[in-house]
């Protein structure tokens, strides 16, 4: 073993940003009680996390309140029932909350940065919603938001589109490009590669690197690590790894990696325990085989998804021969 180890280093500018509530809120349409939002607040504030991201600012018109929850919409009332007392002043954490180009209906659903517990709006978008994105980064910014640029399924698309959008967002305000593995399709040498094409575009510009991984073929950790190593100043990650399909980068294996001090584990481990845990009696996530399969195939992990809910979840045969025709 070598006597320097490159990637036990502390880097006091390395944030991390749950996203339980947000990504987790994808298996059960957002219907988390107050108490439950409430407890995953108090374990970031606890843990030393620095942001926390809420839920989707997405319009009520395309998913209605009857069928999804709260943290669907964040509508304001909501944001300051729950978090009527938060500032970030005392307690270090800052409220993100997540609006999707084509579902939000931003220029009504956001308000001045002022009159909401909001402290950044995290924009995600695909390719061809680019010039959509740049004007709600533009928007929030002057709200008076930080922001982040989410380009989603970015392996997906050519290098000519991931170029069209990056010099697109450089000339944008936002402080962060995340780069976001979306089918959980990629490895460590492809996020190598995004990594240097987005630090080459955004680090003139002032613009810092995140990264937002999915675990369909259990990398998410890994390939969160990497971009880490890389430079990546900010790491998204959710408690037990909750999220759509495989889910993400568990909080409890970041914090346990990262050498900061001001990371604190017990409250990960507690919240676990009394929340997180009980979940997975009536939802179910993880890198189950179906999501490994479609990671693989760089799809998106609806089929499996469908095929997990159905009467035949258990027969994974049937599910490789219907999506698999060259493996």
């Amino acid at each position: 073993m070598p006597e320097k180890a490159p990637w036990i280093t502390y880097r006091p500018e390395l944030r991390v940003l749950d996203c339980t509530i947000r990504d987790g809120g994808l298996i059960n349409n957002h219907q988390f009680p107050d108490e439950f939002v409430r407890a995953v607040y108090e374990a970031c504030i606890g843990a030393g996390m620095d942001y926390m991201e809420v839920g989707y600012k997405n319009s009520a018109r395309l998913f209605p309140k009857d069928e999804f929850g709260p943290w669907k919409h964040c509508d304001e009332s909501d944001l300051q029932r729950v978090f009527h007392d938060c500032d970030p002043e005392k307690t270090g954490l800052k409220l993100t909350a997540m609006a999707d180009a084509g579902k939000c209906e931003w220029k009504t659903q956001i308000v001045p940065c002022d009159q909401s517990p909001l402290d950044m709006i995290r924009v995600a978008f695909y390719a061809h919603q680019v010039y959509e994105a740049v004007e709600m980064i533009q928007y929030a910014t002057e709200l008076g938001y930080e922001t982040s640029a989410n380009l989603m399924a970015v392996s997906s698309i050519s290098e000519n589109e991931i170029d069209a959008v990056l010099n697109a967002i450089k000339k944008t305000p936002t402080q962060i490009m995340v780069i976001v593995d979306s089918f959980g399709h990629m490895y460590r040498e492809q996020v190598d590669i995004l990594y240097a094409k987005y630090f080459e575009v955004m680090h003139d510009a002032g613009k810092e690197i995140g990264i937002h991984a999915n675990n369909n073929m259990q990398l998410a950790f890994a390939n969160t690590i990497e971009a880490i190593i890389l430079g990546a100043n900010l790491a998204d990650s959710t408690m037990g790894g909750i999220g759509r399909g495989a889910g993400n980068c568990p909080t409890e294996l970041l914090l346990g990696f990262l050498r900061n001090p001001k990371f604190r584990l017990r409250p990960v481990v507690k919240l676990l325990q009394e929340y997180i845990e009980p979940l997975r009696k009536n939802l179910v996530w993880g890198p189950l085989l179906p999501y490994n399969i479609t990671g693989q195939l760089n799809r998106h992990p609806r089929a499996a998804i469908k095929f997990l809910g159905s009467d035949k979840k258990q027969q994974y045969l049937d599910f490789f021969d219907e999506i698999v025709t060259d493996i």
